[in-house]
């Protein structure tokens, strides 16, 4: 073993001196390569955290000054979700330039890694087309102010309170409670209730023998009342609009009405003045018709209609 180590051992120090003198070609290379690159790689690395420290500023100033013009809590939510959409994407933009623009000055080509981003984008995208959909659709619904926390709304045949609005889903909680996550990619049409202001639309029934007129100015007088009432004069906007007489019934001549009120206080306003009209309605004698049937005997051309047979029949079955 003694032996052969040191038939080795020359060659073993041949090697090594090889290498000692590949090492001091070299070094001065490498050394001259990193003198002329460094600067321009430690610009980049200040550069980059210079513009994520800038861009996160800007984002964060631009943030206080929306929520400032708008104090609402769903107004403010909005803003704060906007704003780490918008900080997050920036985040990856100017780490991703960054990150090209070091790869390129230490001599690294960035065409193959580009066209793999790329191929790698578009299968991505082709896999989860449901999930970009959803987020770009949810960034627009946010960025317009279609809904916010706090509104009724109908989406997808669904109405209920919306109780949060992310970048990719919105919450619905409905009358009874249940609570409903839509993906804003199958949001198609959004319905609300409650943007800015609302309006109450109902009608009144009343029998054929009353005069419209008289109804309307009833109504009307009913809506005078609870206008100057302070418990219901915030609430209603405008003074309440006739719209006429809408149709004949079977049993009853229905006029409509609408109120203008303010965001979800319609139904409150509408449940108050139903209550009224019944009251006043009694207390003056006009008839609410109730759903009846005119039975009709037939008339010959005669003009004499066929007699009714009418029995009478006591409670234990004789006549």
């Amino acid at each position: 073993m003694l032996l052969r180590l040191l038939q080795e051992e020359p060659a073993s120090q041949n090697l090594l001196e090889k290498t000692k003198a590949a090492l001091e070609d070299w070094l001065p290379t490498v050394v001259t390569w990193m003198a002329g690159r460094l600067p321009a790689l430690v610009f980049i690395l200040v550069g980059t955290w210079v513009a994520l420290r800038v861009g996160r500023g800007l984002v964060g100033r631009l943030q206080r000054f929306l929520e400032g013009k708008s104090p609402e809590p769903g107004e403010v939510r909005r803003i704060q979700t906007l704003a780490g959409i918008v900080r997050q994407v920036l985040r990856i933009v100017i780490v991703a330039v960054g990150a090209l623009m070091f790869l390129f000055t230490l001599g690294v080509p960035v065409a193959p890694i580009l066209t793999a981003a790329g191929i790698g984008g578009l299968a991505i995208g082709f896999g989860a087309q449901s999930l970009v959909k959803d987020v770009i659709t949810g960034f627009f619904i946010l960025l317009e102010n279609q809904v916010r926390v706090g509104d009724i709304v109908q989406v997808t045949g669904i109405g209920g309170l919306v109780e949060s609005v992310g970048i990719r889903t919105l919450r619905l909680r409905d009358l009874s409670g249940n609570v409903h996550i839509i993906p804003h990619g199958a949001v198609d049409k959004v319905t609300n209730l409650t943007k800015e202001f609302s309006m109450y639309l109902f009608e009144v029934g009343v029998a054929y023998r009353e005069d419209p007129d008289e109804v309307i100015r009833v109504v009307q007088g009913i809506a005078e009342e609870m206008r100057g009432e302070p418990s219901w004069k915030g609430d209603i906007l405008d003074p309440l609009e006739t719209i006429g007489v809408d149709r004949f019934a079977d049993s009853a001549v229905v006029i409509r009405f609408r109120f203008k009120t303010k965001p979800l206080r319609q139904w409150a306003v509408g449940r108050e003045m139903n209550r009224r009209i019944w009251k006043k309605f009694n207390a003056v004698g006009i008839e609410i018709p109730f759903p009846h049937r005119t039975l009709y005997f037939g008339e010959p051309k005669s003009g004499t209609a066929p007699p009714a047979q009418v029995r009478m029949v006591e409670a234990g079955g004789k006549k």
